[in-house]
């Protein structure tokens, strides 16, 4: 089994605004019990007090980006496992559009991703551009899993795609897979520079 590096920290042109709260607590508070932590624990990993903890997982604060940040970092979780809705509810007549290169700015370790629309709440899609920093299947700590389908189609570069119940294949520009993200999963590059490519996530 293959895992990936703790999450680096992202930065925001306004890294203190309030994040749209998705049920983030019941989420944060389902995974933690899942590993088996106590808030202490996750307090210790996240560098997150006990008490806002607390409050967090009972939707009590709407947490802000650097909290969140902190999150994905102690909680060893990545992007779509943040942002993928639990929620089935559907709202009618919604748009919203990011200008290229404006999307909002995820790094970490293995990946730099770019979450694009994300000024809405409740979607049953999660889109983002990713670039592949990871060469090496062994950079990966743990598989990346989490609820959901997920669409990947290669915009530049060429990528090996790792699942957890397939072989490696290699995928080139304009290549493309559909798959349950509930898998794990993980994508390295294989081009001298980094490869970029798009995600979808959909409940």
């Amino acid at each position: 089994m293959v895992s990936r590096p703790s999450l680096e920290t992202a930065t925001a042109s306004d890294p203190d605004r309030f994040v749209e709260p998705l049920e983030l607590g019941k989420r944060v508070k389902k995974i933690r019990l899942a590993k088996g932590w106590t808030l202490e624990e996750v307090g210790k990993r996240t560098g997150i007090a006990r008490s806002t903890l607390s409050k967090i997982e009972n939707d009590q604060v709407s947490p802000s980006f650097t909290i969140v940040q902190k999150l994905i970092n102690g909680l060893e979780m990545d992007l779509p496992q943040l942002f993928v809705e639990a929620s089935d509810q559907s709202i009618a007549g919604r748009r919203d559009i990011t200008r290229k290169g404006k999307g909002e700015p995820h790094p970490t370790a293995t990946y730099e991703h770019e979450l694009l629309n994300f000024s809405i709440s409740r979607k049953k899609m999660v889109p983002f551009k990713t670039r592949v920093r990871a060469r090496a299947f062994a950079e990966f700590k743990e598989w990346v899993r989490h609820d959901g389908e997920e669409f990947l189609l290669v915009l530049q570069g060429k990528v090996n795609f790792f699942s957890e119940l397939y072989e490696p294949i290699e995928l080139k520009e304009g290549d493309s897979v559909y798959y349950d993200a509930t898998m794990g999963h993980a994508v390295t590059s294989l081009s001298a520079k980094d490869a970029e490519i798009l995600w979808v996530v959909a409940r």
